[in-house]
């Protein structure tokens, strides 16, 4: 890949692209897309990190075509509203960068929706995401969906008899289910995609080990990942260059649906983007077929021609349409 960096992203002008996470990966992702030229929708349930990202981008890139919208992705109803408002307020979409992750948080925690929170936010979450991006999507030019896994989906198992962690619940191995079922996603959903004709490519990206506040704001401040992340910061790389595989599988000409993209250098903890290795459990079509079925039947979202998610919200999702139809960049 001759040692690829965000300076090699192609010209994205009239390009929707949508990013979940407003800090760390998914402010770099939206920073370099919005510099080649795309138009972003950052998603988020933080408004004021929200706002604070648009400043971040808008003083790097003045001419930047951005707006945020709330997102929470530990809420069916959220998600709902916000393809609802989505399917209101855009034609199309080009790109979907399936980032945002919660991680490693010490006590065992529920989504809105009584989901395990890892499982919950970073799978089922961006799964009923994609599904109600599906109809803006399948009209997109060359659509590209990007799932960001994880080094840690390699110690990752799905655990059918236990999803939610309910009998027992361990920190990183919940993570590390929650980023090898994003992975799975992204191999049936090119699959599926394939089969049925949508003219979707999806493909997994992960960023090795990136100087971003997910360990923190997972584990804790005080933890002690927490505190490797604080005193021992070079051993991280950039949070910038830890996009670099998600944005390559986001724009690279050469990128094919269907691959897995990490760092380079040092068992894919860092470097330039290249081929990942794909762990063995994740080349399980069988589990991956179930896993589908089993996310649809928690999410209600359904892919394809019939509605694109069942999850309540429609009054807040009319609400968000507006709100971004207003925010639409001239």
């Amino acid at each position: 890949m001759n040692h690829w960096t965000a300076s090699d992203i192609p010209p994205l002008h009239g390009r929707t692209a949508v990013v979940t996470g407003t800090g760390g990966l998914g402010l770099q992702d939206a920073l370099a897309l919005a510099r080649a030229g795309a138009s972003v929708v950052l998603a988020g349930r933080n408004p004021a990190k929200g706002r604070d990202a648009l400043q971040q981008i808008r003083h790097s890139v003045p001419q930047a075509k951005v707006v945020f919208a709330p997102l929470d992705l530990a809420s069916l109803a959220s998600v709902a509203a916000f393809g609802q408002a989505l399917r209101g307020s855009h034609e199309r979409i080009d790109l979907l960068v399936n980032n945002a992750a919660v991680m490693a948080p010490p006590q065992r925690r529920q989504t809105a929706d009584g989901f395990e929170l890892q499982f919950g936010t970073n799978h089922l979450g961006h799964f009923a995401l994609t599904a109600a991006l599906l109809p803006l999507l399948r009209k997109g030019h060359a659509p590209r969906v990007v799932s960001v896994s994880s080094i840690a989906a390699r110690n990752g198992r799905i655990a059918f008899d236990d999803l939610q962690a309910q009998r027992h619940y361990a920190p990183m191995q919940a993570y590390a289910q929650s980023k090898l079922a994003c992975l799975l996603f992204a191999l049936e959903l090119q699959r599926r995609s394939d089969a049925a004709g949508w003219g979707i490519q999806s493909m997994a990206a992960h960023p090795g080990i990136a100087r971003t506040d997910l360990l923190p704001n997972g584990a804790g401040a005080a933890s002690l990942p927490g505190l490797a992340r604080r005193w021992l910061w070079f051993l991280f790389q950039p949070a910038a260059q830890g996009a670099w595989p998600t944005l390559y599988a986001a724009t690279a000409p050469q990128a094919r649906g269907g691959q897995y993209h990490g760092p380079h250098r040092l068992s894919e903890t860092r470097g330039h983007p290249a081929p990942a290795r794909v762990p063995a459990q994740a080349l399980d079509t069988a589990a991956a077929a179930r896993l589908w079925v089993v996310s649809q039947q928690l999410t209600g979202a359904v892919f394809g021609d019939g509605p694109a998610a069942t999850a309540p919200g429609t009054a807040r999702s009319a609400r968000l349409g507006v709100a971004l139809a207003q925010a639409q960049p001239v």
